[in-house]
């Protein structure tokens, strides 16, 4: 302890206590005179005041002094040692009384590093240890600092580590099974009353007795809490964060390994006729996941591009469920409904003084509220050039800072853009020159529709085929295994012959508007169908057929 430190004492004033029932003029500036006389008397005392920004005002009513212009005149003249802590953004209430604010010097308190936050939690881990009952590992220290700073971004060390090493600590004690540590305390209890009663009636050989027993509930006490306590390590750490943000996290496990080595065929059994696009996706996400992505910015950003219908936005859904585990993890932004250049306060909230200020905005507040998602940009090309950018920082530094000053991280995001522009400007070619150099063609034509510098932002611009005939089949397939799982919880199976099913992708084939029609195809030819079979039966059914009678498609009940 430093010198000027020595024998000193620390005392927390309660604003609150001090303000509470002084309703009658004179009672808090009499209250405050006794404080500073007390303080002045007594040298080897700082005080320390906790949110002092609630100094300014505390305790003021018409025509009386506030706490603050109390408090200047004896701060002036250096008798009180006064340390306060305070936010920046509530320093600034301070900051309007200049007086106030000369008579104390700022210090920033910035954020641990890693390893300052790992010896504040060293340091503390005794308290939570016997509390919760419970022993932390050295790696488990490490996890909670570690995995906090990489992925809770909204909060601070050593405050969101400190809160991890608690839950971690709270969950393990509840896996503990119910001791006989209570009924030990009880016994000791009641021997230390019946040593005294001995020593009382100086009965020496009871009390040796009982010190003994004594000794050896204590070792037995210490021994059953030392053995009983449960460790918590870094995989406990590892499971929290995983729970709070959805994705494993720590290294790359085993399982999420071999996702990412299989990504492109799963991505490939969704989206069908679109595998040069879903190989790029896919080399762009291990590339991500494999550590080798700038510090700051997405995990991945894509512009789509080709013809409506082709598996854009399906692409962008499975994306989603292999990354994140559930469709649901995908924000999605039509941005038909961003055209005007106004709507740019949808996305990051209204101006101070506008309708609507107290809300967040409809893009940043969802980033803030699931960090792990994909961002949908659905038809880009038909929002206002100011919302577009917006994005260009989104894209470059992975950031966005709301009406409200808050800045939200995008560096865990996936942010996928889809444009139906240019299509219909592509030349149809004929012979020797189809599909030659289509990749340039594609961009050309979406320069006419983009400015350089916010197609030039995206990992990758893709082009989507227009779909064959071939493929139909394919999707065909999915969309009846949709179908037959929704009978199958029926209780009824359902049977498609291949020629019902080449009968369902010639109806549903549309060069301009690719797989969108044969969604209702389906509906029509064989969900009516099944429902007219289930209304008309007598009995319950076990299995349903669908085949192609004459130039229709029928349905019949299998008996």
């Amino acid at each position: 302890v430093p010198e000027k430190l020595l024998n000193k004492e620390v005392y927390l004033l309660d604003v609150a206590s001090l303000v509470a029932n002084t309703g009658i003029r004179g009672q808090f500036e009499e209250r405050m005179k006794r404080l500073i006389a007390e303080l002045q008397e007594r040298k080897n005392v700082i005080l320390f005041i906790d949110e002092i920004h609630l100094l300014v005002g505390a305790g003021a009513a018409e025509g009386s002094m506030d706490a603050g212009n109390i408090l200047k005149p004896a701060l002036a003249r250096g008798e009180l040692q006064v340390v306060g802590a305070t936010t920046l953004k509530e320093y600034r209430q301070i900051e309007k009384d200049a007086a106030l604010e000369r008579r104390f010097q700022p210090v920033i308190v910035h954020e641990p590093t890693v390893e300052e936050a790992i010896a504040i939690l060293k340091g503390i881990q005794p308290k939570y240890e016997q509390f919760h009952h419970v022993r932390y590992t050295d790696e488990a220290i490490e996890a909670c600092v570690k995995l906090s700073h990489r992925y809770i971004q909204d909060r601070f060390l050593p405050d969101k580590a400190i809160d991890l090493l608690d839950e971690a600590g709270s969950k393990a004690n509840l896996r503990r099974g119910p001791t006989d540590e209570k009924q030990l305390q009880e016994r000791l209890m009641q021997i230390a009353k019946e040593k005294e009663q001995a020593a009382k009636e100086e009965n020496y050989e009871l009390a040796a007795k009982l010190r003994d027993e004594e000794l050896k509930l204590e070792k037995q006490l210490e021994q059953g809490v030392n053995q009983e306590r449960p460790v918590v390590d870094a995989a406990d750490i590892e499971q929290i964060i995983a729970e709070k943000t959805g994705i494993p996290v720590g290294k790359l496990q085993a399982d999420e390994k071999e996702k990412m080595k299989h990504l492109e065929e799963h991505l490939a059994k969704k989206v069908i006729g679109q595998a040069e696009a879903v190989k790029k996706v896919a080399k762009a996400i291990r590339r991500s996941r494999a550590g080798l992505k700038a510090k700051h910015r997405p995990i991945g950003s894509f512009l789509f591009a080709g013809p409506t219908g082709v598996g854009k936005t399906e692409l962008a859904k499975t994306l989603a469920e292999e990354l994140f585990g559930t469709k649901d993890a995908m924000i999605r932004l039509d941005m038909s409904e961003y055209m005007e250049k106004h709507s740019v306060s949808k996305l990051i909230g209204s101006p101070p003084g506008y309708v609507g200020f107290e809300e967040a905005g409809q893009l940043t507040e969802k980033v803030r509220r699931n960090p792990y998602s994909i961002i949908l940009l659905d038809e880009i090309e038909k929002a206002h050039p100011d919302v577009q950018h917006i994005f260009l920082q989104i894209l470059e530094d992975g950031r966005l800072t709301d009406s409200q000053g808050r800045t939200v991280s995008f560096k865990d995001t996936v942010i996928i853009a889809t444009s139906n522009a240019g299509v219909t400007d592509k030349k149809i070619t004929v012979g020797f020159e189809k599909e030659g150099n289509g990749q340039t063609s594609v961009l050309d034509s979406l320069g006419a529709y983009f400015k350089p510098e916010f197609l030039n932002r995206f990992d990758a611009i893709i082009e989507f085929k227009p779909l064959e005939k071939a493929h139909l089949l394919e999707i065909v397939d999915l969309m009846l295994a949709d179908v037959k799982a929704v009978m199958r919880e029926q209780g009824i199976e359902l049977e498609v012959t291949e020629a019902a099913k080449e009968k369902l992708a010639e109806l549903g084939y549309h060069p301009a508007f690719g797989a969108r029609p044969l969604r209702r195809v389906i509906q029509e030819h064989v969900e009516d169908n099944i429902a007219d079979c289930l209304l008309d039966a007598d009995q319950p059914v076990r299995a349903i057929r669908i085949d192609v009678e004459g130039d229709a498609i029928a349905a019949k009940i299998e008996r």
